[in-house]
């Protein structure tokens, strides 16, 4: 009996980290495909004028200097400044950034922002964030299904199999969990991009990244005083450099620090 349940359970594990880790890896082995379709990113092939030119240069350069290959360099076409990288893999990544960002950043700020997204592919954070997303999802189906298993004993006195009281308890307990999951993910998401910054301060200057920093923030504040709509697709808030003003109840939910949070870290050195 007790073998059985072990049985059971090793391949209730199997197949909860079958469905956990396969849509996390699924969804970075398409993130680029995904990236560029939902965001409307325009891939320069063959630079056509002096600022893509200066563009590709400045990302071949930082690249370098991280020890990563070249990645697709792009442009999309949002008002709001931002950026993002995505990617599977470090040396095939993407680097992209807003219309809006090249007209109002002057050059030593773009090129903190691009060192800031080239931070995040050095540091491997897309294979990482996959990776803990992929754990946290075998363990909240995991966890769902043994709790609603107990639950459903003892409150239905099931003993045979599973009842309609087990789905409704896995289900409720899935969304629980899962919002517990959720706060992980993004205190994991708000280290990497203090991380991401430092590496910004490190290929390009520390300066040029507060200066970045502080022309986001002012931003960001007129935005939300306009409350206007986040340019950037919710899939990629978390990859961008702003996750732009939208208000979170709490801050466990945030996937960026707050922009004055991470300019005062920049400035003490940390």
């Amino acid at each position: 009996s007790e073998i059985m349940i072990n049985a059971n359970l090793t391949g209730m594990l199997i197949m909860c980290a079958m469905f956990g880790f396969g849509g996390s890896f699924v969804s970075l082995l398409i993130s680029k495909w995904m990236a560029k379709r939902s965001s409307g990113t325009q891939i320069i092939e063959q630079p056509s004028t002096p600022e893509e030119r200066w563009l590709m240069e400045t990302v071949a350069d930082l690249a370098k200097k991280a020890d990563i290959g070249m990645p697709e360099v792009g442009i999309f076409p949002a008002q709001q400044s931002n950026a993002f990288a995505t990617g599977w893999n470090k040396n095939n990544a993407l680097v992209a950034v807003s219309a809006g960002l090249l007209h109002r950043f002057d050059k030593e700020e773009v090129r903190a922002v691009l060192a800031h997204e080239i931070g995040h592919v050095a540091n491997g954070d897309m294979i990482t964030l996959t990776l803990i997303q992929g754990v946290l999802n075998t363990f909240v189906m995991f966890f769902a299904r043994i709790l609603g298993s107990i639950i459903d004993k003892a409150v239905f006195k099931n003993d045979r199999g599973h009842g309609i009281g087990y789905f409704v308890i896995v289900m409720v307990l899935q969304v629980v969990l899962g919002i517990f999951a959720s706060m992980i993910v993004m205190a994991f998401s708000r280290w990497r991009e203090f991380r991401a910054d430092n590496a910004g301060a490190q290929l390009a200057s520390r300066g040029a990244m507060i200066a970045a920093l502080q022309k986001l923030q002012a931003e960001t504040n007129i935005q939300a005083q306009a409350q206007a709509p986040n340019q950037m697709p919710d899939t990629l808030t978390a990859f961008g450099i702003s996750s732009g003003w939208k208000q979170h109840a709490s801050r466990l939910f945030m996937s960026h620090p707050p922009l004055e949070e991470r300019i005062e870290t920049l400035r003490r050195g940390l």
